[in-house]
């Protein structure tokens, strides 16, 4: 699970005159590394092998920040980015570097985050070659463009001019960037931008929009658009037409999170090896369609299920894992923190035929000893937030499943909870990169542990 941007507010002013700087290599956010007087300084689009003319953005004691000026010497892994906005729009962020080169890079991160976090489990680990080789799994990836089934994008009016832009979030800034198209997008989701821009800007209440969610589900296209203020009957029957036209369904959504279905009476689903899960305006699913699917494969096969077993799912959503799981014979239990998403999930259950699975809400990050799902359980399956799992993982220890498979959609958090779950007794077995977001530096992993016998 990953932000498709993160806006930040601050302008950094430089710092300093021009530099020239070798590039040793990048971090794990995608940022080239250099040196300068002692320090590590950190430079957005540039690459290992490269020598660049910087200016220094940001000064602390340990490390500096600086803005690209030119590359005076390129990297043969650089690439021509193939989107117009990408050097405004803060969306994608390794465009400039090969697809090769960046699965590399993120393999390379995983494992070295695991070695920098987990230095005091060195028995468990091995080598870094064994790291590296035996340990590391194939890469899970699909095709490296228009592979979003899913964006958010934001809208900014003008009061001066009256216009109001529709984009993505500029780089380091709250300002939006209008874009035309979007080369990660799904094309039916890419092609609809410019269409809903010139929609919005004939809307009466145009100041009064918010967001605008695109989706792209199995069963058509759905749009949904925030809005701050109730629409006049002219603004809304413009949002019909429109609607109507390009055959997509289209929904308001209010403050208070109520929505209303202008055209469609439609729920949106996805299909996932042998069920239809549907899900609902917010609920969270995976935007990479084609790569979600190898992931529950994976995750099925890693963990092993067998019929007798009972596979606790934390996190489950709307049972992204824990249809398949169930489906292999095992008895799944889901547990998700959003009660509507649990509701959605008992509901797929039903209509998909799965009896042997069961959906709880609980916050996982409390007390849990008194959850009635809360038994013997063999085996466990965590996909959590960007946040992790950590106080989950602590209140969990005494039920010794025999193996866990953690999904992760950052490797710092993973890691830190890895040595929290080593210590409880489990060695690591396997781990892999998993592709969800290419021209980013955002990547998904998965890790396996088994209970030392």
């Amino acid at each position: 699970m990953a932000q498709f941007f993160k806006a930040t507010t601050h302008k950094k002013k430089p710092l300093s005159s021009k530099l020239m700087l070798d590039v040793s290599q990048l971090d794990h956010l995608g940022a080239g590394i250099a040196h300068y007087q002692g320090k590590v300084v950190f430079v957005p689009n540039s690459l290992p092998g490269e020598k660049v003319t910087v200016q220094l953005t940001e000064q602390k004691k340990t490390f500096s920040r600086a803005k690209l000026l030119h590359v005076e010497q390129h990297s043969l892994q650089r690439v021509e980015p193939l989107c117009e906005h990408y050097q405004q729009c803060g969306g994608c962020d390794l465009q400039h570097l090969s697809t090769e080169a960046q699965r590399e890079h993120k393999e390379h991160t995983l494992v070295d985050l695991f070695q920098r976090f987990l230095a005091k489990n060195g028995q468990e680990l091995g080598e870094p070659k064994d790291l590296a080789g035996t340990l590391l799994a194939k890469s899970l990836f699909n095709k490296e463009w228009h592979y979003r089934r899913r964006a958010r994008l934001a809208t900014l009016y003008n009061p001066k001019t009256k216009h109001i832009s529709l984009g993505f979030r500029a780089k380091n800034t709250s300002e939006v960037v209008e874009v035309q198209s979007c080369p990660v997008l799904a094309k039916d989701l890419s092609i609809l931008i410019p269409l809903f821009a010139k929609l919005f800007n004939q809307l009466n209440a145009k100041k009064s929009l918010g967001h605008l969610e695109l989706t792209q589900a199995d069963n058509g296209i759905f749009a949904v658009i925030r809005i701050t203020t109730h629409l006049s009957n002219k603004d809304k029957q413009k949002l019909i037409d429109f609607g109507q036209t390009q055959a997509i369904n289209l929904l308001l959504l209010n403050n208070e999170g109520e929505s209303e279905s202008l055209t469609g009476v439609l729920q949106p689903f996805y299909a996932l090896h042998d069920d239809k899960l549907h899900f609902s305006a917010g609920n969270f699913i995976q935007v990479n369609g084609q790569v979600n699917t190898l992931m529950v494969s994976q995750a099925i096969q890693w963990l092993a299920p067998k019929k007798e077993e009972r596979v606790l799912d934390l996190f489950c959503g709307v049972g992204n894992f824990s249809l398949p799981l169930a489906r292999t014979g095992a008895e799944v239990i889901g547990v998700e923190g959003v009660p509507a998403m649990v509701k959605q999930a008992q509901m797929n259950a039903q209509q998909n035929g799965v009896n042997n699975v069961s959906f709880y809400h609980a916050d996982l990050s409390s007390d849990l000893s008194k959850e009635p799902w809360l038994g013997k359980v063999d085996k466990i399956l965590l996909d959590p937030a960007r946040a992790g799992a950590y106080e989950t993982l602590k209140r969990l220890k005494k039920l010794k499943p025999s193996a866990i498979v953690y999904v992760s959609c950052n490797p710092a958090s993973l890691a830190r909870d890895a040595e929290l779950i080593l210590q409880q007794g489990y060695q690591l077995k396997k781990m892999g990169m998993i592709d969800m977001f290419p021209q980013t530096h955002h990547l998904e992993s998965m890790v396996l542990f088994e209970l030392k016998k």
